[in-house]
């Protein structure tokens, strides 16, 4: 009989790939839902990234912020992978509506994963929790050494609620004596085929430079594409040296106008919207004082980050695509 695995937040971007993925390579899939009224939207979703879900495919009810449902969702998995947690285009005014269900709900799926004896939980994280640790070069580039303070409250809740998480989760499986049944991967901007209404944050960029951005802002991102990271939190799962390690998963660092090239290069008449100049940074700050989306990211115009995923490469022989091609994916899928 397969091996199955449990995945939490099946309807979403991340989550739709990763049951695609492990049906793909023959694994049973249970995924968790907040309303079962969802459970055709899965279904769905799941068809579209190419996978025949059938039989071997379960939905179950369960929430982040109760403990309702976890010990019966999990029974009888092998493995687990905690993709659930809440990013909003818009930042909350109150951190702890981040905080809490990513803190909280990380521990209620480790402990029941736990609990039943589970061999290994794949926890998506961020390289949010790992980049605003330090400046970057590209001699020097951020590793999984390094963390971001979860408490300064000059971060985005969406920050400090990626880092207070992964921490909490670290120090429940330490407690425990089980750091070895912990793996966290650390996506930068994830981009990728859509498969639902579900675009996620990080298709923002590439949506909004298709939609006629007047200019592209002085933003970057170290980008990845959605089926490279669900294959990462694959051999995360099933590579025994990945036990108590976290994992950097990001392809090539590019500014959003080397984006707009990209587009303008691979869909010629459809990409007649993208723009062609870069706006200037006191222009971008100005609009943030309207749109909640820019608000977000204002802090990081101009910067480059430099971050390596050079020991997902070495350690579990992880591999990318271009991410050329993921743009052209994303774009053609958006359109």
């Amino acid at each position: 009989m397969a091996d199955t695995v449990l995945v939490t937040g099946g309807t979403g971007f991340l989550g739709g790939w990763c049951i695609a993925t492990l049906l793909e390579q023959g694994f049973e899939v249970r995924t968790t839902v907040r309303d079962l009224a969802r459970e055709q939207a899965v279904r769905d979703t799941v068809a579209r990234a190419g996978a025949d879900a059938g039989d071997h495919l379960t939905v179950v009810q369960a929430d982040l912020l109760s403990d309702d449902g976890w010990a019966d969702a999990v029974d009888g998995s092998r493995y687990v992978m905690h993709v659930a947690s809440p990013f909003p285009p818009v930042q909350p005014k109150d951190p702890d509506e981040l905080i809490v269900p990513a803190r909280d709900g990380a521990l209620r799926v480790l402990q029941a994963a736990l609990d039943a004896g589970v061999e290994r939980v794949a926890m998506t994280s961020s390289v949010a929790a790992i980049r605003a640790g330090r400046e970057s070069s590209a001699e020097n580039p951020l590793t999984e050494a390094d963390w971001t303070d979860g408490t300064d409250p000059a971060r985005t809740p969406y920050v400090r609620s990626k880092t207070i998480a992964e921490r909490a989760a670290w120090d429940h499986v330490r407690a425990a004596a089980a750091e070895d049944k912990l793996a966290t991967i650390n996506p930068g901007a994830i981009i990728g085929p859509a498969l639902n209404d579900d675009h996620s944050y990080s298709l923002q960029a590439i949506q909004r430079l298709l939609g006629g951005l007047p200019a592209a802002p002085r933003l970057g991102f170290a980008f990845v594409d959605v089926r490279d990271v669900a294959q990462l939190h694959l051999l995360a799962l099933t590579n025994p040296a990945a036990g108590g390690e976290r994992y950097i998963a990001t392809d090539r660092f590019l500014w959003t106008a080397q984006v707009a090239a990209i587009l303008r290069d691979r869909l010629g008449a459809a990409a007649g919207k993208v723009p062609t100049r870069v706006a200037p940074n006191i222009l971008i700050r100005t609009l943030a004082l309207f749109d909640g989306g820019l608000r977000s990211v204002v802090g990081d115009l101009g910067k480059e980050s430099f971050v390596s995923s050079e020991k997902a490469r070495t350690q579990l022989g992880w591999t990318t695509r271009p991410i050329e091609d993921s743009i052209e994916d994303t774009a053609r899928s958006l359109l």
